[in-house]
Order: C-alpha cells, then structure tokens, then sequence
C-alpha cells in the first residue's frame, strides 16, 4: 500500500500509504508492512468547511515522516473513489461527516433481535450508498435469536432486499453460522461494515478473525439497544484477503448530498414508475394520479419502503428549504 512520494524537500522521507484508524488528531497510517501514527496539517480543516473529519478511514494519503519519533506528518489527501458519509448529530448537526473512504462494499448489520431490524435505518444507508455509487449488501445477524414466530418476518425482509439487487446473508456470529460465507463475500475487496449500536458488528469481525479480539458490548435489557463499544472507525486486514472497516454504531442515519426531486430514482423499487407520473415534477407524496403510490397499492412495491421513502424526502425538504 506504499510508494515513496517526490519532495520539494530532500532531506524529508515522503511515504504514501492508507489511514487505517483515527482517533482525534492522531491518525494510524499503514506504509508497506509499517503503522505510523501522524497528525494532519492545519489547512486541511481550513479547506473542508461544513465537514467534521476532513481524513477518513480509507484514504490515501503522502505523510512525511519526522526522523525524531517515528511519527508522520499527512501533507497530502488523495482523490478518493468513493466516501460514504452521513448528516452529522449533535453540536455540528447538518454538517457532513465521512464514515469512510474508498471501499469496494458497504455492509449494513441488522439483527434479528436485541435490538430489532430497523428498515428505515437500512433504507437510508442504501440511499446514501446509491448516491456515491458504492455497492451495497444487508447482513442479518443472530439468526440464532429468530423464532418460529419471528421467522416469516425474517424472511419477507430477506427476500425484500434480496429482490432489489443487494447481497443478503444471515449469519449468527455467536454461533458461526454463515462465517464461511461471510468470509468469502468479504474476501479481496475493501468492505465497510455499519448499522445501529448492539447489531453485532464488532462480534461478526471476531468471528472472522478471532486473533484481533475486538472489544465488545452487551444490549441494554431495558432499552434493547446497544451501547457505543466502537469509539472510531477501523481497519482490519483479513487472513483470507481484503480487509473490513469496523465502524460505531449509529442511533439515526441522515441521508445527504440528495436531492429531494431525485431521492425516487435511488429506490430501485420506485425508479421505474417515476416517469410514468401525470406530473414531471411529482413527489410520490401528495400528486394526484401518482404511478409510484399506484404501484403501492397494487402491491407492486412494499409500503413499508414508501414510508421510508417518504421520511427520507422530508428530512431533505427540510435541507433543501431554500432552494426546494
């Protein structure tokens, strides 16, 4: 993953390589068979206003190395493939904040319980990967958990997101079952994994490589839900090949860079019905003679991935309020 890089300064050591781990101001950089921990250069924050982590997990970067402590300095950020990011919470609410960076796959971990599959979180990460043409798949976790009379659920979701094209497996990473199909979907590419706190990300990693013994966390019997044992995205090489990027868990997922007249056509459900509309600038929400909401009814496309739908389109309505 390296390659000496030219200097304007020949007594400086440049290496490429790829941000692995970031944690504050710190940043794990791999070169070649090396792990250098670098800061990042002030301009950097300065030239990407509105966003909350100008370097990512996965990207390339040029460091140059500082002789005294083995550290680096990044002075240059790549182009990148392709980053998945998200509408930012909390104080910098609205801002854009980047998951990662360059990767071939993103995975999204549902659970069949503990806490219970979520498709409105789902439909709002496929969105956003639709949107930065990253392919992504659905890995439902702790089958072990279903019952006979959770089952069919489990199965209608299954084969919902099966039907639009993404790569679906159920696992149970505390049980093995599925690992070996896991591992041969991962392998000899640059997968992200992401999805709610509690889902078993980090367990599924442990499963797939037991020697990183990844720190884990239990799901709250009062809330169901998990807590935040990933603090920071990572990457882990895989002894088969490839690599995956453990990421926190996330409470809400907020969709950007779409806008709200175009989110149909990243719902491949909803896509072929758009232009069939008795209006060209129809919503799927409200219109009269509206071939999305008739495709709806006739059970052509499922409610549940309207109502996403339309969730999604009044967060961006919201967004997009001035030019909307």
């Amino acid at each position: 993953m390296a390659s000496s890089s030219p200097s304007p300064d020949s007594d400086a050591t440049y290496l490429d390589g790829v941000v692995t781990s970031s944690t504050g101001s710190w940043y794990d950089v791999q070169t070649g068979n090396r792990t250098i921990p670098s800061r990042m250069r002030g301009k950097f924050r300065l030239e990407t206003e509105g966003v909350t982590n100008p370097i990512a997990v996965g990207d390339r970067v040029t460091i140059r190395l500082t002789e005294e402590d083995g550290t680096g300095f990044i002075t240059e950020i790549h182009d990148r493939v392709n980053k998945l990011s998200r509408r930012a919470a909390g104080p910098r609410e609205g801002q854009e904040h980047i998951l990662v960076a360059n990767v071939d796959r993103i995975w999204s971990v549902q659970s069949v319980r503990r806490p219970a599959f979520n498709p409105r979180f789902l439909d709002r990460l496929l969105v956003a990967a639709a949107a930065h043409d990253i392919p992504a798949g659905v890995i439902i976790n702790k089958i072990d958990l279903m019952t006979e009379a959770t089952k069919p659920k489990v199965m209608n979701l299954h084969l919902r997101y099966a039907d639009l094209g993404h790569p679906v497996l159920a696992v149970s990473a505390t049980k093995g079952v599925g690992i070996d199909r896991l591992r041969a979907a991962f392998r000899d590419q640059i997968n992200a994994i992401t999805g709610p706190s509690g889902t078993g990300k980090t367990t599924l990693i442990n499963a797939l490589e037991p020697d990183l013994n990844l720190r884990t966390g239990a799901v709250s019997d009062k809330t169901q839900k998990g807590t935040h044992t990933t603090t920071h995205a990572e990457l882990h090489p895989l002894a088969d090949g490839g690599y995956v990027i453990d990421t926190p868990g996330i409470r809400e997922f907020g969709v950007r860079d779409v806008h709200p007249k175009d989110l149909a056509h990243y719902f491949p459900d909803l896509a072929p019905y758009v232009n069939a509309c008795q209006f060209p600038d129809c919503t799927h929400d409200h219109e009269p003679n509206c071939a999305v909401k008739a495709a709806v009814e006739r059970g052509d496309i499922h409610p549940e991935r309207h109502e996403s739908y339309l969730a999604i389109l009044e967060s961006l309505r919201e967004e997009h309020t001035p030019e909307y």
